[in-house]
């Protein structure tokens, strides 16, 4: 997308709003909701993204490139079938049992949260219990489907308890009232509509004249992801799968010894993740929207988006930096100097490096540079 803006002589996040579409480009359906250029908008300003050029100019010296890019996420939303039962007390609590796994999302304390919206009662009336098989049968923690697909079974399990309480002239017996729903039936039919995630991430980079090593000091992301039903741990998740995009961008890789066929990167001692210290400032905002398509909290699945974008935005930051194309990941320094060459004449501040035409694929690296772990060079 940025090389085609480049070719048109238009700007990178105006080139992805007038190609914004209301209809699915594979399967001809409308979507069910689509706030990707709300993203793109809400992002460039709050990046400063007008500023582009003059940003790169400023901030950039005789030690280190700057340089900004942008890339437009999406992320299908599944849900899967589920079941969940609500049991109520005399007393006016609840307690809603569902077999999924809180691996770490904050599920507990969001499908409370469901639960106590679809009762219409205070949210420290109910309790949520999860992780236990003996409970009714949840699907995997994975796609980002979670809130989505048990969000669903205990929304029906509410609307269902409630129905059964009001037949009972809402009287609970000594014993309480408990109900069960399965959305099986519910999630059989096709869609009408095509679901997905959004967002727009915006990153910023440096890279060194000298060492052609790649920092990350600023991200943002700007998310659709229906209604935000707990705003802190839907942060954590964007956050976190942002920075989980640091990693595709600069340093995550499985290297493949060529003698043996094993991976050298088969530990946290050789296999490199970003930390905290890899982003020192990365943001993640939501844009207001909901969509009942997706669930009946109008809420989407807030994982994988974050991810999704993020080595993007680096890759084409690097290249407004550099002037350089890079076709594979990670972009490490060795990576740099493969493409760019060992040395860079210095330049005015904020200028792509004088450093003649990339080599075609499959040239040697130039002399000087270190073989790539596991390539026939390297001993």
């Amino acid at each position: 997308m940025d090389e085609l803006a480049e070719a048109c002589a238009i700007d990178p996040v105006e080139l992805r709003l007038r190609n914004d579409t209301p209809v699915d480009p594979h399967s001809g359906r409308p979507f069910s909701s689509r706030n990707l250029a709300a993203c793109l908008r809400l992002g460039a300003e709050r990046f400063g993204w007008a500023e582009r050029d003059r940003l790169r100019a400023r901030r950039g010296d005789r030690h280190r490139l700057v340089g900004l890019g942008v890339a437009a996420s999406t992320f299908p939303q599944y849900r899967f079938p589920s079941r969940a039962t609500v049991h109520a007390d005399p007393h006016g609590r609840y307690v809603v049992r569902i077999a999924a796994a809180d691996v770490g999302t904050g599920a507990r304390t969001v499908l409370a949260q469901i639960a106590a919206d679809a009762l219409r009662v205070p949210a420290d009336r109910v309790t949520a219990e999860l992780g236990d098989s003996a409970y009714p049968s949840a699907s995997w923690a994975g796609r980002s489907s979670g809130t989505t697909s048990w969000g669903t079974a205990v929304v029906r399990a509410c609307e269902a308890l409630r129905a059964e309480i009001g037949r009972r002239g809402g009287e609970v017996p000594p014993g309480g009232v408990e109900v069960s729903w399965d959305t099986s039936d519910e999630l059989a039919p096709p869609r009408a509509c095509s679901q997905h995630a959004f967002g727009a991430q915006f990153a910023e980079v440096t890279v060194d004249r000298a060492t052609r090593e790649v920092r990350v000091p600023r991200l943002l992301g700007v998310f659709a992801v229906g209604r935000v039903i707990n705003p802190a741990t839907v942060r954590s998740q964007l956050v976190g799968g942002m920075v989980m995009g640091v990693s595709m961008a600069l340093c995550e890789e499985g290297v493949l010894d060529p003698a043996h066929g094993h991976f050298l990167t088969r530990d946290l001692a050789a296999y490199r993740v970003a930390t905290y210290a890899d982003v020192p400032r990365v943001d993640a905002v939501c844009v207001e929207e909901e969509d009942f398509h997706t669930s009946p909290m109008g809420a989407k699945g807030a994982g994988e988006i974050g991810i999704v974008g993020t080595a993007a935005a680096i890759a084409n930051a690097v290249h407004h930096a550099t002037g350089h194309r890079f076709r594979e990941l990670p972009l490490t320094p060795q990576r740099l100097v493969e493409v760019m060459g060992p040395s860079v004449r210095p330049g005015p501040p904020g200028a792509p490096p004088a450093c003649g035409t990339p080599p075609p694929c499959g040239t040697p690296p130039p002399s000087g540079a270190l073989p790539r772990p596991g390539s026939p060079e390297q001993p």
